[in-house]
């Protein structure tokens, strides 16, 4: 049986890689400011400056627009606890702490175009969003259900399928809002994730070239035990079936546009450089995904049926 590298050994091994993706991903990014995507003109002051507090008549989104953005930018501003999680694994060290710099930067400007954006435009109750934000950030986060220690492995492979999937909520929330600006903003940090996901999915990549067994327990550990990072936050799990129920984030997408074009591009099912023990792996993540994709139908016939008799009672209600 091959020996399990250690953290040490991996971050050494895969420092190389960090380093052309990290000047790979710098190459790319593109400089954006949040102040350009904020309709300042529709500002005002609220009661505290002799102005008007917040109404949800004032409000130009829907419920659904209003349950996404929140999760979204709660998601956003839990940054700090990211932050730690990834410096603790990936080390501050040369590549990895340029990175781990880089990104909690650009992920920062998320949080702050977001919130801007909902306080100008008086989508959203402020109060409410800041009571969030309090609750959310004190409690924190961790990828590991125990809030141990993730390891390289874990973190990597968690934050590739993460990532990507924030990136198909931003987009989703973007067309949910029907809203010119909030589209273009969410379109522009869509785009930031989805190179922030090819970091990581590379690093991931090259982890399994590295050490296969190893890095596919930790992928399928991540898969079978996968939650977003808002998963704590207050309402989560009512905003969640209301996106799921509108086609923002569901089971579907998250096994058809997360999933498995990550592990498509992994080349999972066809490598053989797995032992007898990785092949136990690969095995038993194809029956969760077999079950996944049991689970997804069950709940787009449950949520058909559920949307149509909606539409029939709304029918009804207006003849």
């Amino acid at each position: 049986m091959a020996r399990d590298l250690t953290q040490l050994e991996l971050l050494q091994e895969l420092a190389q890689v960090a380093e052309e993706n990290v000047n790979r991903h710098i190459s790319m990014a593109k400089e954006w400011h949040p102040h350009d995507y904020v309709p300042w003109d529709e500002g005002r002051n609220f009661a505290a400056m002799g102005g008007d507090d917040w109404d949800i008549e004032q409000s130009q989104l829907d419920e659904v627009a209003r349950a996404a953005m929140i999760t979204n930018l709660l998601t956003e501003d839990n940054l700090p606890s990211y932050h730690r999680e990834i410096a603790e694994n990936f080390s501050m060290d040369h590549a990895w702490g340029t990175w781990v710099g880089r990104w909690t930067a650009e992920e920062n400007r998320h949080g702050i175009v977001m919130r801007d954006y909902l306080v100008v435009t008086r989508a959203v109750d402020p109060v409410e969003l800041e009571r969030f934000r309090m609750e959310h950030m004190t409690n924190g986060y961790s990828s590991l259900p125990d809030g141990g220690a993730a390891g390289l492995l874990h973190s990597v492979s968690y934050v590739t399928f993460q990532e990507l999937a924030t990136r198909v909520s931003h987009r989703n929330t973007g067309k949910a809002c029907n809203e010119p600006i909030a589209d273009k903003m969410l379109q522009r940090i869509a785009a930031d994730e989805n190179l922030h996901m090819i970091f990581y999915r590379n690093i991931c990549g090259a982890a399994l070239d590295l050490a296969p067994d190893q890095t596919l327990r930790s992928i399928n550990e991540v898969i079978q035990n996968f939650q977003m990072p808002g998963a704590g936050m207050p309402n989560f799990r009512r905003n969640g079936v209301l996106m799921a129920k509108h086609g923002i984030y569901d089971l579907r997408q998250h096994l058809e546009e997360v999933v498995m074009p990550v592990l498509r591009k992994w080349n999972i099912f066809d490598r053989t450089d797995f032992t007898a023990d990785g092949e136990k792996t690969r095995e038993d993540l194809a029956k969760f995904l077999e079950k996944l994709e049991g689970q997804a139908v069950k709940f787009e016939e449950q949520r058909d049926r559920m949307l149509a008799r909606e539409a029939a009672k709304r029918e009804q209600q207006a003849s």
